[in-house]
């Protein structure tokens, strides 16, 4: 019976030996190393001609093309076509390297002659694969062969766990020399193989000067069969697949399991290979790009010629070279002949084996193997370059024969700079850079032209580093810049100065240990506590340490007392011995001064009792002597000890200065990153001692990051998407900020421009949002030049895509070091949860990890959670709320901890993990800690990869990506799926039946229940009824319901999820099908983002995901069809919401028009088509309006879609036109309005209709039409009472009593307001809905003010403060604080503080949706305005006055707005007082433009009669200032008559003590409101009785009235 084909593929021992050749496949399992043995054969050269070529233009495309991926994808094309041909023809692919390969044809020496024919054939033939081959980066590609037969060499080497191979000899040197003539296309065979052929049947050209000839074709005689040649030649050939496997094209793919000899082929292949070929699960898993350190070893050998006596050489100096390599972390990629030496690619940082020091570590290796390899017999020298950066590490070649690899620019510099700085080891500018060693370590080289290479840039000789410190150098601590604050380290610096106290006032040691991670600013806070220092009698010595000096012995003690003993300065050795006899003379016998000859580079004669001495003894009288000169020192001056990288210190230092703590009081102040193993005994007593405070450095707050962002880049303000990009990207870390800037800078992501004022910037659309973030105070104070008006504020360039940027190499690379360090199953999780996002589900994550099952999950996901890759919340609430937290630094006691680990207190780590365990299964979203970890995982995959697995995941997101449950799902935009095909997965009826029930497709149940039943007359409210009885009607049914809804079971199980939906699912999908290059689906579901950020209230991010759709648009502007039609309407209507809601109607008038044009439905331009329109849209609703009752098929999905987009645009549009000036501009809005009504009509949805009665009735209240609105209304109602009260129709009627509750609001009836206030905010909390629920106390709210009901209203307020913090909804606490600011301006008691409203003002000014929802910020600025004007502090009015007329601006239609603009005024007001009481020249003209303002705003359509009192009064109030006492009282009595019909209490109160004020009264005190306000009782006095309501309501200001007569 066969064996399977998978099952040959999955057998370790055939997927190991596609790594190797048949040459060692079948190689005896016993042999003694170095074996050598010797046969003849022919080699095959090839190179990829104009691979060097391409490799520099994709090394350049690194930054969005990924380029040596590509390159890769070419290279294996072409690879795997050569290798195909080889095979075919017998030859065993020996090594690949890079762009060539070299291959083996094994055969006795009387085969040669044929078999050189056979691979000529071979050549010609891989030489017509490329005759006509350009690649599609348009580059050419060619190859050149070169072929040599003869006498070869085979040399195995290594150890016992490590096995290399080399082919030597002169044959290998003649093809390597056949190939370098060869020019693109040729073949070129070497002397020797051109004088072993048949020379009848081979065609060649002479080469001019040389013994080598270039093949033309082969012209065998007519009678040749090359099939029977060929055939008879393969005999010949033992491993040549034949009889049974002659379809095979290699015979190691039949491989048995041999495990001995299994065994023996796995030292020749490297552990991360092994570690693949082990786990079945991670097939292709090493192909990545990622940051490596390529060291190249040249060994020139004294004879070349002799492959036994080089072959030990080579021996010795593999085995050391392994053994080095094991300990730093490195791998042997290759070995091979390279010009006349051996050359091996070793490489750092390989999957698996990335560290922190990598670069450190291959600069140790380099010294360590030169210093051996040229003390090795038989070696000539040693040449070694090293370099950094990020190369494509991965399979090249064929399915059945391929090589782990190494390719890109770095690898190729690392072997050029090997052959031309011979004898030495040499590194690039990055290595050096990056190595954090001493500069005097290295010495830069003259620039050499090499081939191959464009720019190396400049290259360093490593000197060796054990070389001797010179005083002077290396240890000295940075200087800081005065120009450049400490940021973030407030806490940190209140830890050095109390412990700083303490040192000074006692007689004890002190020490202060920072610990905190690389990149967290250790060093550049040690430079301010170095300032902070400074003082009389204060020795400093600050040193900053590297990694050599953990290795030499008393390094930080010897640069102590250097610099106590004044050495450091000196410049010769002899001054150096002069100072120290001085010093010395009396604490060390003479005869002992040369013990400080070594440790201070002098030159003191060796005495005899010195030299008998022990090492032990000698270190033993040292430190006594440097503990005497300690004491006598600190008897005339305090010693501070600054230790920077204090992790390097030496144990014999660690040892002394535990010593010096309990001996010599000195305070110690040391940064140190976490010690990677266990501190020595001396570093753990010193962490212990009562005296030692030990604090760990946490993240720099989000503030402080954005106070040095806009520092380094000198700017006054940055994007705010900057500013989150770098704040989450950095973590808090300010070496990450800093790489981050660095890697924006380098891809020109910066534009810098003026800071343009609100009213430029909002001209159009690309400038409808100018949202930058600007520094805090505190940076202002630190640096004045901030403040200038004329500076530079950062945007970002209109092509940059912040999330598709790759992460800084070097960042990378600290996340490469991370992942390393995990489980090769751990490393696969990480990487897939990179596809999905930053944030990421259990379900989702399951759903694409390779055979995973969930107990596996799970515990991978609570072992990579305590590790902080990933952090877990229950829901998105939870998400947001971390998001909001940080990390500061904090003290560590270890003395307890140790005290606590003793008692045994601790749970194991078993029992902690299984927790962990319990913790994970609660919380299905997950979300990266670092965004660099997320980035850097991602970009270890394939392009191929990413594509499939992006796939999976938008297969599996598409079926949740809708409205939550409790939105009755469908998608943001109605029906939008109807219109657009998007669907990736094939649908089989229960998916239907799914997407049915998710997407709100209705049943025919359903149906009768959405289906429009106009009724002839009004049945239900016939006319004989009077306004009370139908009002007590309208109640009575509220009531009904609500007492309908707390028996029955209509109460939701959950609240509104659509915010998580749209974070897990909606987003990660328009990203997934991005990636996919699903242009179309991708901006179908950008456009439902934007419609569901309108849905939560964020018009910003609305705006942003607007955008990002309006790139895919251009792309496919020229596929034309009527879903992109749709999909382009959409897109106008959502365009003119957002610039609706952001107040700038001309634009928003402008996006409706070009919607409604795009759906078939134009709005008129001139008023003869306005006309001709109203009589048209006249008649079809009165048609509506009259018919009878009957059945009428529902319109179809893709007519609703379309009419629910006109029904947005004609509800915007009626209310645009209603703000106009212009006569004509109430006939459009008319229009608009019955359109409106009509569209609804026809869709035959009840929400629909019952939304565009009352939007109707409204527009018909506010122009004035009596007898029109109250039958919309009535209409409506009866719609109400016809539905089932069930399901959807119970929110129809909750939203029925919140919208009727507003219109009697703006109208001016307050209690009804109330009633139908307090039943809808009834219905909505027993549903269980935030978004409404919040709305409906807000509104409510402002009734019960006006009503003076301030029990009801103080509930009203807890009830949204709660809501408020329950939801994190900033909306709802924002208008909480500004109904606080209202009940001390207008009620005369304190519920919440000035300072509490002012705190969250200046908290939360900059939080996007309340910036970009500015009604309500335009209320609290005002409020605050008119506080500080009351109070007569007008440089805090003007602040807060200023802030609040560039959002008065955008001039939003809707209550809150009217009411913001109406305390804006009042400001203004209050502000013309006091310059008409300064006499200012211009008061008259900003009076009379006052007046207009507050006229204009009530003949306005769209300001409700409840703002019209306020504004009489307001009106009066310039009147009188102005001295006109005739309109001033008209205004006043028209004020109190509108207040008196309202039964607006608070104003009514106000009115007549201003009237009692301004006429009856004449004097006028400057301190009035103080005084007030010193008396203000809070609420909880006024409840308990303590304050007699009454005497709350004086508490009132009172307008001053300085001047009765005309000042003018």
């Amino acid at each position: 019976m066969n064996t399977p084909i998978e099952d040959l593929q999955d057998r370790a021992i055939i997927r190991i030996a596609a790594h190797l050749p048949d040459l060692i496949v079948y190689e005896d399992i016993s042999i003694d190393l170095p074996s050598v043995k010797y046969f003849d054969g022919v080699l095959m050269f090839v190179d990829i001609s104009g691979f060097t070529a391409m490799t520099e233009k994709f090394s350049r495309a690194m930054y969005m093309d990924r380029g040596s991926e590509q390159l890769v994808e070419i290279l294996n094309h072409y690879l795997s076509a050569i290798v195909e041909k080889v095979l075919i023809f017998g030859g065993d692919i020996l090594k690949f390297a890079g762009d060539a390969l070299l291959a083996l044809w094994k055969v006795e020496r009387k085969q040669l002659k044929n078999m050189i024919t056979v691979v000529i054939k071979c050549s010609l033939e891989i030489q017509g694969l490329f005759d006509t081959q350009v690649s599609e980066e348009g580059l050419d590609v060619r190859v050149k062969i070169g072929l040599s037969a003869g006498n070869i060499s085979s040399l195995i080497f290594g150890d016992e766990t490590h096995n290399y191979f080399l082919v030597i000899g002169q044959t290998v040197d003649d093809v390597r020399f056949a190939q370098n003539m060869a020019q693109m296309n040729e073949v070129i065979l070497s002397p020797n193989c051109w004088q072993l052929c048949d020379h009848s049947i081979v065609e060649i050209e002479r080469i001019p000067d040389q013994r080598a000839v270039k093949v033309n074709f082969l012209k065998p005689p007519s009678t040749f069969n090359f099939d029977e040649f060929f055939t008879k030649c393969m005999t010949f050939m033992d491993y040549y697949p034949s009889g049974d496997h002659k379809n095979l094209l290699r015979l190691a793919c039949m491989l048995k399991s041999n495990p001995e000899r299994e065994l023996s082929l796995q030292k020749y292949v490297m552990e991360s290979i092994l570690k693949q070929i082990d786990d079945k699960q991670l097939r292709g898993y090493l192909s990545e790009l990622r940051p490596v350190t390529i060291m190249f070893v040249n060994l020139l050998f004294k004879e070349q010629d002799k492959p036994e006596e080089i072959g030990q050489a080579i021996q010795d100096a593999c085995v050391h070279i392994t053994s080095v390599l094991k300990v730093f972390r490195g791998q042997i990629n290759k070995v091979f002949m390279f010009d006349k030496g051996c050359s091996f690619l070793c490489v750092f940082g390989f999957p698996g084996e990335k560290v922190s020091d990598e670069i450190t570590h291959a600069l140790e290796s380099a010294v360590d193997i030169f210093d051996f390899c040229s003390k090795v017999h038989r070696i000539q020298s040693v040449s070694i370059g090293v370099t950094s950066g990020i190369v494509f590490c991965g399979i090249v070649g064929h399915s059945v024969r391929h090589e782990y690899t190494v390719i890109g620019q770095k690898v190729n510099i690392a072997a050029r700079m090997m052959m031309y700085y011979p004898g030495i080891v040499t590194c690039d500018s990055v290595t050096y850079n990056s190595s954090n060693l001493p500069a005097y370590l290295f010495k830069e080289l003259p620039k050499k032209v090499m081939k191959g290479v464009a720019d190396s840039g400049p290259v360093y000789q490593c000197l060796g580093l054990n070389e001797k410190v010179m005083f002077g150098m290396a240890y000295l601590i940075y200087n800081r810049s005065e120009s450049y604050p400490l940021l973030g380290r407030d806490k940190e610096i209140k830890y050095f100065m109390y412990v700083m106290k303490e040192y000074l006032m006692s007689n004890c040691s002190r020490v202060l240990m920072f610990e905190g991670l690389p990149g967290y600013g250790k060093s550049q806070l040690l430079m301010e506590v170095d300032q902070l220092a400074q003082g009389d009698n204060h020795r400093i010595i600050a040193i900053a340490l590297t990694k050599i000096s953990y290795h030499q012995k008393f390094y930080t003690i010897q640069i102590l007392m250097a610099n106590v003993l004044g050495l450091d300065t000196c410049k010769h050795y002899k001054e150096r011995q002069s100072n120290l006899q001085n010093k010395i003379s009396t604490l060390l016998d003479e005869k002992f001064h040369c013990l400080l000859n070594d440790i201070f580079h002098v030159q003191f004669p060796v005495s005899r009792e010195a030299s008998r001495m022990s090492s032990l003894k000698k270190q033993m009288q040292l430190e006594e002597l440097f503990m005497k000169i300690l004491q006598q020192t600190v008897k005339e001056e305090k010693i501070i000890f600054i230790i920077d990288e204090a992790q390097f210190i030496d144990f014999a230092s660690w040892v002394f200065m535990e010593k010096l703590i309990r001996t010599v009081p000195i305070f110690i102040i040391m940064s140190l990153s976490p010690f990677t193993d266990i501190p020595c005994v001396a570093a753990s007593a010193i962490m212990k001692n009562r005296n030692t405070t030990y604090v760990i450095l946490g993240a720099v707050q989000p503030k402080d990051i954005l106070n040095k962002i806009c520092l380094d880049l000198n700017v006054r303000a940055i994007r705010k998407e900057l500013d989150s990009y770098l704040v989450e990207g950095s973590c808090g870390i300010p070496y990450y900020c800093e790489e981050l800037l660095k890697n924006l800078e380098h891809h020109k992501v910066f534009v810098f421009q003026p800071l343009e004022s609100e009213e430029k910037a909002n001209m159009n659309w690309n400038h409808l949002f100018q949202n930058f973030t600007k520094p805090t105070e505190e940076l202002n104070m630190l640096d004045p030049s901030i403040k200038e008006d004329n500076g530079e504020v950062c945007n970002i360039a209109s092509s940059a895509r912040l999330k598709n940027l790759s992460p800084p190499a070097s960042l990378k690379g600290i996340s490469l070091v991370h992942l390393d360090s995990m489980s090769l199953s751990h490393q696969m999780l990480v990487r897939c949860a990179a596809i999905i996002g930053q944030t990421f589900t259990t379900e989702l994550l399951f759903e694409i990890l390779p055979c995973w099952n969930m107990k596996m999950m799970i515990k991978a996901l609570a072992i990579l959670v305590e590790a902080n890759v990933f952090g877990c919340f229950r829901n998105g609430k939870e998400l947001r709320m971390a998001l909001k937290q940080h990390s500061t630094s904090f003290e560590v006691h270890f003395r307890s901890l140790s005290l606590k680990l003793s008692e045994g207190t601790a749970l194991s780590e078993k029992e902690e993990l299984r927790e962990l365990e319990s913790e994970v299964i609660e919380c299905h979203i997950f979300r990266f800690c670092k965004p660099m970890m997320q980035k850097t995982a991602y970009e270890l995959w394939l392009k191929d990869q990413q594509k499939a697995m992006h796939l999976k995941c938008a297969r599996f997101l598409e079926e949740n990506a809708h409205k939550c449950n409790y939105c009755r799902s469908g998608d943001f935009i109605p029906y939008h799926h109807f219109m657009v095909d998007i669907r990736l997965n094939t649908l089989d009826m229960d998916t239907i039946k799914k997407m049915a029930e998710a997407h709100g497709v209705r049943t025919e149940e359903e149906l009768v229940f959405c289906r429009s039943e106009i009724p002839e007359g009004s049945s239900i409210f016939p006319d004989c009824l009077s306004s009370d009885e139908v009002k007590d009607k309208i109640l009575g049914f509220f009531d009904t319901v609500i007492t309908k809804m707390k028996t029955e079971d209509f109460i939701p199980l959950e609240s509104c999820q659509c915010e998580e939906i749209l974070e897990i699912v909606i987003l990660p999908l328009a990203y997934h099908f991005l990636a996919l290059g699903e242009n179309n689906k991708a901006l179908y579901y950008f456009l439902e983002i934007a419609s569901a950020y309108l849905f939560l209230g964020d018009n910003y991010m609305a705006y942003v995901y607007l955008n990002e759709g309006e790139k895919l648009m251009k792309t496919l502007r020229r596929e034309k069809s009527w879903s992109q039609t749709f999909e382009f309407a959409t897109f106008f209507s959502l365009k003119g919401q957002v610039c609706f809601n952001m107040g700038q109607m001309v634009l928003a008038k402008k996006m409706l028009r070009k919607a409604l044009k795009l759906l078939n439905r134009n709005f008129p331009y001139s008023l003869f088509s306005l006309f001709l329109h109203t009589h048209i849209e006249k008649t079809r609703h009165f048609h509506y309006l009259n018919q009878q009752t009957q059945e009428n098929a529902p319109p179809g999905k893709k007519r609703l879609a379309q009419l629910y987009q006109q029904i947005v645009c004609f509800s915007l549009l009626w209310k645009i036109y209603s703000s106009g000036y212009f006569c004509h501009c109430k006939y459009y809005a008319h229009l608009a309005a019955i359109m409106q009504v009509n569209t609804a009509l026809e869709t035959q949805d009840h929400f629909q209709i019952i939304k565009a009665y009352l939007d109707y009735s409204l527009h018909r209240q506010l122009v004035g039409c009596q007898c029109v609105w109250f039958k919309y209304e009535l209409m409506a109602m009866e719609h109400i009472i016809n539905l089932p009260i069930k399901g959807k129709g119970i929110e129809i009627v909750a939203y029925m009593a919140e919208t009727l509750s507003y219109i009697k609001f703006l109208m001016g009836h307050l209690d009804l307001s109330i009633e139908l206030g307090s039943r809808a905010h009834k219905m909505w909390a027993l549903l269980r809905n935030p978004n409404n629920h919040y709305v409906v106390l807000c509104k409510l709210s402002k009734s019960l003010l006006l009503r003076c009901r301030y029990k009801q209203l103080i509930q009203v307020l807890g009830w949204l403060w709660d809501l408020s913090v329950a939801e994190e909804h900033i909306f709802s606490k924002a208008f909480f604080y500004f109904a606080c600011m209202d009940i001390m301006l207008y009620c005369g008691f304190v519920y919440r503080t000035f300072e509490e409203c002012l705190h969250f003002i200046h908290e939360n000014e900059d939080n996007r949706i309340l910036k970009f929802q500015s009604s309500l910020l335009l209320g609290l600025y005002s409020c605050v305005a008119i506080w500080y004007a009351r109070l007569q502090e007008w440089d805090n009015f003007k602040i807060f006055s200023n802030k609040a007329k560039t959002l008065a601006l955008r001039k939003t239609l809707n209550g809150l707005y009217c009411e913001a603009i109406s305390r804006y005024l009042e400001g203004q007001v209050l502000h013309l007082q006091k310059q008409i009481e300064e006499l200012a020249k211009n008061a008259q003209d900003n009076g009379v433009e006052l007046l207009k303002s507050l006229e204009c705003l009530v003949a306005k359509h769209t300001t409700g009669p409840v703002f019209h009192p306020r504004l009489y009064h307001l009106m009066a109030y310039v009147c009188i200032l102005m001295g006109d006492g005739e309109n001033c009282d008209l205004f006043l009595n028209t004020a109190l008559q509108l207040s008196e019909t309202h039964k607006n209490m608070l104003e009514k109160c106000w009115l007549s003590m201003s009237r009692e004020w301004w006429y009856l009264s004449s004097e006028a005190t400057e301190d009035q409101w103080l005084q007030i306000i010193s008396n203000f009782p809070s609420w909880e006095k006024v409840v308990s009785g303590k304050v007699n309501m009454q005497d709350i309501h004086k508490n009132k200001f009172l307008m001053r009235v300085n001047i009765l007569d005309n000042p003018f």
